[in-house]
Protein backbone atom coordinates (compact mmCIF):
# COMPACT_ATOMS: atom_id res chain seq x y z
CA UNK A 1 0.00 0.00 0.00
CA UNK A 2 1.26 3.41 -0.83
CA UNK A 3 1.76 6.17 1.59
CA UNK A 4 0.99 9.65 0.76
CA UNK A 5 3.65 12.05 0.10
CA UNK A 6 3.96 14.59 2.96
CA UNK A 7 2.73 17.63 1.83
CA UNK A 8 5.01 20.90 1.63
CA UNK A 9 5.02 23.15 4.47
CA UNK A 10 2.72 26.21 4.81
CA UNK A 11 3.44 29.32 6.91
CA UNK A 12 0.21 29.13 8.79
CA UNK A 13 -2.94 27.16 8.26
CA UNK A 14 -4.92 30.81 7.30
CA UNK A 15 -2.20 33.12 5.62
CA UNK A 16 -4.20 36.56 7.14
CA UNK A 17 -3.54 35.54 10.50
CA UNK A 18 0.29 35.59 11.30
CA UNK A 19 1.09 38.58 13.48
CA UNK A 20 4.03 39.76 11.88
CA UNK A 21 4.80 39.51 8.37
CA UNK A 22 7.93 41.19 6.25
CA UNK A 23 6.49 42.79 3.16
CA UNK A 24 9.39 42.43 -0.11
CA UNK A 25 8.75 43.77 -4.25
CA UNK A 26 9.86 41.93 -7.01
CA UNK A 27 12.93 43.29 -8.16
CA UNK A 28 12.28 42.46 -11.53
CA UNK A 29 8.73 43.32 -12.90
CA UNK A 30 8.27 45.86 -15.73
CA UNK A 31 4.89 46.85 -15.57
CA UNK A 32 2.55 46.80 -12.32
CA UNK A 33 4.13 46.12 -8.70
CA UNK A 34 4.52 42.59 -7.34
CA UNK A 35 5.10 41.95 -3.30
CA UNK A 36 5.97 38.94 -1.25
CA UNK A 37 4.92 39.11 2.50
CA UNK A 38 6.92 36.34 4.30
CA UNK A 39 6.01 35.55 8.35
CA UNK A 40 8.26 35.65 11.09
CA UNK A 41 9.99 32.81 10.24
CA UNK A 42 11.11 33.52 6.40
CA UNK A 43 7.72 31.49 4.68
CA UNK A 44 5.79 32.86 1.98
CA UNK A 45 2.04 34.05 3.34
CA UNK A 46 0.89 36.02 0.70
CA UNK A 47 1.90 37.26 -2.56
CA UNK A 48 0.26 40.26 -3.76
CA UNK A 49 0.26 41.80 -7.51
CA UNK A 50 -0.95 44.95 -9.29
CA UNK A 51 -2.78 44.71 -12.81
CA UNK A 52 -0.88 45.68 -15.41
CA UNK A 53 -2.75 48.34 -17.76
CA UNK A 54 -5.06 49.45 -16.06
CA UNK A 55 -6.48 53.23 -15.42
CA UNK A 56 -8.23 52.39 -12.01
CA UNK A 57 -6.06 50.97 -9.15
CA UNK A 58 -7.05 46.96 -8.84
CA UNK A 59 -4.47 45.11 -6.60
CA UNK A 60 -5.23 41.46 -6.10
CA UNK A 61 -3.81 39.40 -2.65
CA UNK A 62 -3.38 35.96 -3.03
CA UNK A 63 -2.69 32.91 -0.55
CA UNK A 64 -0.05 31.66 -2.85
CA UNK A 65 2.55 32.76 -5.50
CA UNK A 66 0.73 30.72 -8.38
CA UNK A 67 -2.30 32.88 -8.24
CA UNK A 68 -4.66 29.69 -7.47
CA UNK A 69 -6.16 31.28 -4.42
CA UNK A 70 -6.86 34.88 -4.38
CA UNK A 71 -8.05 36.54 -0.91
CA UNK A 72 -8.20 39.95 -1.18
CA UNK A 73 -9.02 42.31 -3.84
CA UNK A 74 -8.05 46.64 -3.05
CA UNK A 75 -9.52 48.74 -6.39
CA UNK A 76 -10.81 52.09 -6.66
CA UNK A 77 -13.08 53.82 -9.02
CA UNK A 78 -10.97 56.89 -9.53
CA UNK A 79 -8.71 57.42 -12.12
CA UNK A 80 -5.09 58.79 -10.94
CA UNK A 81 -6.86 60.26 -7.99
CA UNK A 82 -4.07 60.91 -5.09
CA UNK A 83 -6.90 61.18 -2.38
CA UNK A 84 -9.01 58.66 -3.73
CA UNK A 85 -10.60 56.04 -1.47
CA UNK A 86 -9.90 52.41 -1.97
CA UNK A 87 -12.32 49.41 -1.46
CA UNK A 88 -10.97 46.11 0.09
CA UNK A 89 -13.11 42.89 -0.71
CA UNK A 90 -12.81 39.55 0.75
CA UNK A 91 -12.49 37.55 -2.78
CA UNK A 92 -13.59 34.30 -0.95
CA UNK A 93 -16.76 35.78 0.65
CA UNK A 94 -16.99 38.09 -2.67
CA UNK A 95 -17.85 41.18 -0.32
CA UNK A 96 -16.38 44.13 0.67
CA UNK A 97 -15.17 44.56 4.06
CA UNK A 98 -14.20 48.01 4.26
CA UNK A 99 -12.44 51.30 2.52
CA UNK A 100 -9.48 52.69 3.00
CA UNK A 101 -9.33 56.43 2.44
CA UNK A 102 -5.77 58.87 1.80
CA UNK A 103 -6.06 62.39 2.78
CA UNK A 104 -4.38 63.31 -0.17
CA UNK A 105 -3.05 66.99 0.06
CA UNK A 106 -2.33 66.60 3.46
CA UNK A 107 -0.45 63.19 3.01
CA UNK A 108 1.69 64.58 -0.27
CA UNK A 109 2.45 67.90 1.19
CA UNK A 110 2.94 67.16 4.99
CA UNK A 111 2.37 63.92 6.60
CA UNK A 112 0.87 60.94 4.99
CA UNK A 113 -3.02 60.50 6.98
CA UNK A 114 -4.93 57.59 6.24
CA UNK A 115 -8.89 56.73 7.31
CA UNK A 116 -9.72 53.09 7.54
CA UNK A 117 -13.54 53.04 7.46
CA UNK A 118 -15.60 49.48 7.89
CA UNK A 119 -18.14 48.40 5.37
CA UNK A 120 -20.87 51.00 6.41
CA UNK A 121 -18.45 53.14 6.01
CA UNK A 122 -17.76 54.45 9.06
CA UNK A 123 -14.59 55.14 10.82
CA UNK A 124 -12.39 51.86 12.29
CA UNK A 125 -9.03 53.42 12.94
CA UNK A 126 -6.76 56.09 11.33
CA UNK A 127 -2.95 56.02 9.89
CA UNK A 128 -0.18 58.51 10.17
CA UNK A 129 2.95 59.03 9.28
CA UNK A 130 5.84 59.05 12.10
CA UNK A 131 7.27 62.36 12.76
CA UNK A 132 6.01 65.72 11.27
CA UNK A 133 9.72 67.02 11.34
CA UNK A 134 10.51 63.71 9.29
CA UNK A 135 7.88 63.77 7.10
CA UNK A 136 8.78 66.71 6.35
CA UNK A 137 12.04 66.63 5.40
CA UNK A 138 11.20 63.28 3.29
CA UNK A 139 9.12 65.77 1.13
CA UNK A 140 11.78 68.16 0.71
CA UNK A 141 14.00 65.60 -0.17
CA UNK A 142 11.23 64.13 -2.71
CA UNK A 143 10.71 67.51 -4.56
CA UNK A 144 14.66 68.04 -4.73
CA UNK A 145 15.05 64.94 -6.09
CA UNK A 146 15.93 66.39 -9.54
CA UNK A 147 19.32 67.37 -8.26
CA UNK A 148 22.57 64.56 -8.23
CA UNK A 149 22.59 62.31 -4.98
CA UNK A 150 19.72 64.66 -3.24
CA UNK A 151 17.35 61.74 -4.05
CA UNK A 152 19.32 59.47 -3.02
CA UNK A 153 19.02 61.33 0.83
CA UNK A 154 15.83 59.71 1.11
CA UNK A 155 16.99 56.71 1.47
CA UNK A 156 18.02 57.30 5.15
CA UNK A 157 15.05 58.51 6.26
CA UNK A 158 12.68 55.57 5.67
CA UNK A 159 9.39 56.08 7.03
CA UNK A 160 6.77 54.65 9.88
CA UNK A 161 3.63 54.26 10.27
CA UNK A 162 1.23 53.92 13.14
CA UNK A 163 -2.16 52.91 12.70
CA UNK A 164 -4.40 53.69 16.08
CA UNK A 165 -7.78 52.83 17.05
CA UNK A 166 -9.36 55.20 19.56
CA UNK A 167 -5.71 56.93 19.65
CA UNK A 168 -4.37 53.32 20.97
CA UNK A 169 -1.97 51.71 18.38
CA UNK A 170 -2.85 48.59 16.68
CA UNK A 171 -0.07 47.68 13.99
CA UNK A 172 3.00 49.32 13.42
CA UNK A 173 4.64 49.55 9.51
CA UNK A 174 8.10 49.92 9.41
CA UNK A 175 9.89 50.83 5.95
CA UNK A 176 14.09 49.49 5.63
CA UNK A 177 16.39 51.22 4.33
CA UNK A 178 17.15 49.59 0.95
CA UNK A 179 17.75 51.24 -2.44
CA UNK A 180 16.84 48.66 -4.43
CA UNK A 181 13.76 47.10 -3.40
CA UNK A 182 10.67 48.54 -1.15
CA UNK A 183 10.62 46.30 2.52
CA UNK A 184 8.46 46.83 5.10
CA UNK A 185 7.98 46.03 8.42
CA UNK A 186 4.30 44.44 9.62
CA UNK A 187 3.38 43.95 13.32
CA UNK A 188 -0.23 43.29 14.04
CA UNK A 189 0.68 42.22 17.72
CA UNK A 190 -1.02 45.76 19.46
CA UNK A 191 -4.18 44.82 17.39
CA UNK A 192 -4.19 40.94 18.43
CA UNK A 193 -7.31 41.64 20.64
CA UNK A 194 -9.34 42.42 17.25
CA UNK A 195 -9.33 46.01 17.40
CA UNK A 196 -9.41 46.29 13.26
CA UNK A 197 -10.05 43.37 10.84
CA UNK A 198 -6.49 42.26 10.38
CA UNK A 199 -7.52 41.73 6.50
CA UNK A 200 -7.72 45.41 6.50
CA UNK A 201 -4.68 46.36 8.00
CA UNK A 202 -2.57 43.72 5.60
CA UNK A 203 -4.26 45.85 3.02
CA UNK A 204 -3.10 48.99 4.25
CA UNK A 205 0.31 47.80 4.27
CA UNK A 206 -0.28 46.19 0.17
CA UNK A 207 -1.61 49.97 -0.42
CA UNK A 208 1.34 51.49 1.02
CA UNK A 209 3.63 49.72 -1.07
CA UNK A 210 2.12 50.18 -4.10
CA UNK A 211 1.58 54.02 -3.73
CA UNK A 212 5.30 54.60 -2.35
CA UNK A 213 6.33 52.60 -5.79
CA UNK A 214 4.77 54.86 -8.15
CA UNK A 215 6.15 58.27 -6.45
Amino acid sequence: MRHAEPRAAVATADPLQATRYVLRSRFFRLFGGAYELHDSRGRLCLYAEMKRFRLKEDIRIYADAGRRDEVLRIRTDSIFDFSGAYDVEDSRAQARIGTLRRSGLRSTFVRDHWQMLDAAGQPLAELTEDSLGKSLLRRLIEFAGEIPLVGLLGYFFPQRYALTRHDRPVAHFRQHFNPFIYKLDIDLSPGESGAVDRRLAIAMAVLLAAIEGRQ
